[in-house]
């Protein structure tokens, strides 16, 4: 034996020294943070899918194509002592319109005009004129209703006398060269008067259809010379 052994002395082991291959045990709020940086990455993504989710789910889609509101009856502008032109396409005037006061209504498209005067220049350059109290015309005043002493005349050409008709309602086309009437009517050509409860005039076939009860004065025939 040594000479310790022999001195009675016995060499107890060394200590370990720290941090040489021992584990340390390391507080619980270390290791969540370890674990929380691990997963890091992770945690961002779906953070990051459940705000992409959230604004999908609370953005507004877009407004459906609403319903057009239907359009009252009132007037979206009007006109005091006005007067209006339309021309064809050769660019010679076709009618004019004239009145006290005009309103027009979009939902109809249609004017309403107090005293109308309408001149329309025909393509054979014969000239109507037409006047009544009040009257109902659509946008373009291709087709007229004339309420209260309506009066349409025909004005005499070369070779035609003037021809006119008279009534409280008559309907007027002015593109067609038509008139007619429910109500009665009055038709004076030259000394020719005649009555009716109704009629309709086709200017271009030189038609008159009357209905009803019929009254007609005819001028009797001039004698020729002999």
């Amino acid at each position: 034996m040594s000479l310790l052994a022999d001195a009675g002395l016995v060499l107890a082991p060394a200590a370990p020294v720290a941090g040489r291959d021992t584990a340390v045990a390391l507080p619980w709020t270390a290791r969540l943070l370890d674990a929380i940086s691990a997963y890091l990455p992770v945690l961002l993504m779906a953070l990051l899918a459940l705000g992409t989710w959230w604004l999908v789910k609370n953005t507004p889609l877009r407004e459906a194509e609403r319903a057009a509101a239907p359009l009252l009856h009132v007037p979206d502008y009007t006109m005091s002592d006005f007067m209006v032109q339309r021309f064809g396409p050769n660019g010679a005037m076709r009618v004019q319109l004239e009145g006290d006061r005009m309103r027009h209504f979009p939902d109809t498209d249609t004017l309403e005009i107090d005293r109308p005067r309408i001149r329309a220049l025909m393509p054979d350059g014969r000239v109507t004129v037409a006047t009544a109290r009040t009257a109902l015309s659509n946008g373009d005043g291709s087709e007229v209703q004339l309420s209260g002493d309506a009066h349409i005349v025909r004005l005499a050409a070369e070779k035609s006398e003037a021809i006119e008709f008279r009534g409280e309602f008559l309907h007027y086309f002015v593109n067609l060269e038509r008139v007619r009437s429910h109500l009665p009517v009055v038709m004076n050509q030259g000394s020719t008067e005649v009555r009716a409860d109704a009629f309709a005039y086709d200017n271009l076939t030189r038609v008159v259809d009357f209905k009803g009860p019929v009254q007609a004065v005819f001028a009797a025939p001039t004698a020729r010379p002999r």
